[in-house]
């Protein structure tokens, strides 16, 4: 299973597509498909059919869909949007910023 640079609730710029520029969080990450759920970022309308027995209620949702993880860029609280690379701090490694050095957070 490869391992990706971004994590859940890290916040990321958009790069490319219709919402290009957003900075929002990232709600989920499938590491498996390379791609990652962004809140409020490539939103689609799904049919919900009522289901009888149940209580529930059709009709049209709105939902984010999942984009590549090469279309977002990891934003240091600091520089903005930036490359990730790894250093070792001590047995763990940290997640830092290209740019100017500073370790982000990473997943617990």
């Amino acid at each position: 299973m490869p391992s990706l640079n971004i994590h859940r609730n890290d916040t990321v710029k958009i790069l490319t597509g219709a919402d290009r520029g957003k900075t929002e969080r990232v709600l989920r990450v499938f590491p498996d498909k390379g791609t990652v759920l962004v809140e409020h970022v490539r939103v689609v309308k799904k049919t919900i059919s009522s289901k009888t027995g149940k209580r529930t209620r059709g009709g049209i949702a709105e939902q984010e869909s999942p984009i590549n993880v090469s279309n977002v860029a990891l934003v240091c609280p600091s520089c903005g949007p930036v490359r990730v690379g790894y250093k070792q701090d001590g047995n763990t490694r940290v997640r830092v910023c290209k740019k100017c050095g500073q370790t982000l957070p990473t997943k617990k």
